[in-house]
């Protein structure tokens, strides 16, 4: 508790990390509460009763396991905004960057680099994208449901696969005209419009897509300022606190491939002279305070198991509900 200049006690500053579990947010939890930051992984209920004035919520709300759209609790972020509560990554920008649709018209509209992109929603739909092209769901993550055509036959057979998948009968489908893979790509985490954290993601071999949940692997690295001004620009054009950038290279420099508003990172993005989580502290200016000594909940959640997290430093206050999403 700390005095006020009125001589009443207030407590410190609470910063909860609101969604649903997931391996990233357990890190954050662990590494932010060792600086000395009052932090926990907060379910959209908990968050509503507990945060108010001068504390602080960071969405990490991911899109659903089915791709059809954003976990559940999203508006929970627009009443804690409008209690007070300092809410990093509001709905609008989360909803930017999960939709791919969405962000592709924002980046396309600012004339930041970035594939050409249709919307399909019907088997019959001609787009105007020649192959080849890749087909995505319009809310998707972890390179599930993504498809290179080469051809138009290709397309024709990849819409025909998908069109019962609960994404496509919701949403429809992304065709956006392949950029040509060089085997990697470059991911940065943003906050508050700085580069905190980077790594290349490199495809295992004869795979064209480079996400680790398909077995691509990480290697350490320093962009370059194109690479980060680039990034910036599309995190401030969405109007994300906290978002992660990938980056293809192509000729000439990099495309803006997508963003991602509960991105997955951990130390493999530290720079050499910085960790990546107390970087993104600093830079969204979370408050520290020395830390509490009362009880607390134990994670200890499957998701933190299999990621090796230590159950006895992650601590939460409350997780409550079924787990949704990929966590």
């Amino acid at each position: 508790m700390t005095p006020s200049p009125h001589g009443a006690v207030r407590r410190e500053e609470l910063v909860g990390i609101v969604g649903w579990p997931q391996p990233t947010s357990e890190l954050m939890v662990e590494a932010w509460r060792e600086l000395g930051i009052h932090v926990g992984m907060l379910s959209p209920a908990v968050a509503s009763s507990l945060l108010g004035p001068h504390d602080v919520a960071v969405g990490r709300f991911d899109v659903r396991a089915t791709l059809d759209g954003v976990q559940p609790g999203l508006q929970v972020l627009v009443e804690l905004e409008r209690r007070g509560v300092r809410v990093i990554n509001l709905v609008e920008a989360l909803m930017n960057a999960h939709d791919k649709l969405r962000t592709a018209r924002l980046l396309t509209g600012a004339d930041l680099p970035h594939p050409k992109t249709a919307h399909i929603t019907s088997l019959q739909q001609a787009t105007e994208i020649a192959p080849p092209v890749v087909v995505k769901p319009r809310f998707g993550s972890w390179g599930i449901d993504v498809f290179r055509c080469e051809t138009g036959d290709d397309l024709t057979r990849t819409l025909a696969a998908v069109s019962s998948r609960p994404w496509f009968v919701r949403h429809g489908a992304l065709a956006q005209e392949l950029v040509p893979p060089t085997g990697y790509d470059l991911r940065l985490v943003v906050a508050a419009g700085q580069v905190v954290g980077a790594t290349e993601r490199v495809a295992r071999p004869g795979e064209w897509r480079t996400n680790v949940s398909l077995g691509g692997t990480r290697r350490p690295t320093r962009p370059s300022h194109e690479a980060c001004a680039l990034a910036v620009r599309a995190a401030t054009l969405i109007g994300a606190d906290l978002v992660g950038v990938d980056l293809l290279p192509a000729t000439g420099g990099y495309v803006v491939l997508e963003l991602n508003g509960a991105v997955e990172f951990d130390r493999s993005y530290d720079f050499e002279d910085s960790s990546v989580y107390a970087a993104a502290a600093s830079a969204l200016g979370l408050p520290r305070i020395t830390p509490p000594r009362g009880p607390t909940i134990s994670s200890g959640s499957p998701a933190s198991r299999s990621r090796g997290t230590s159950h006895r430093r992650s601590r939460v206050w409350c997780k409550e509900g079924s787990r949704e999403g990929r966590a």
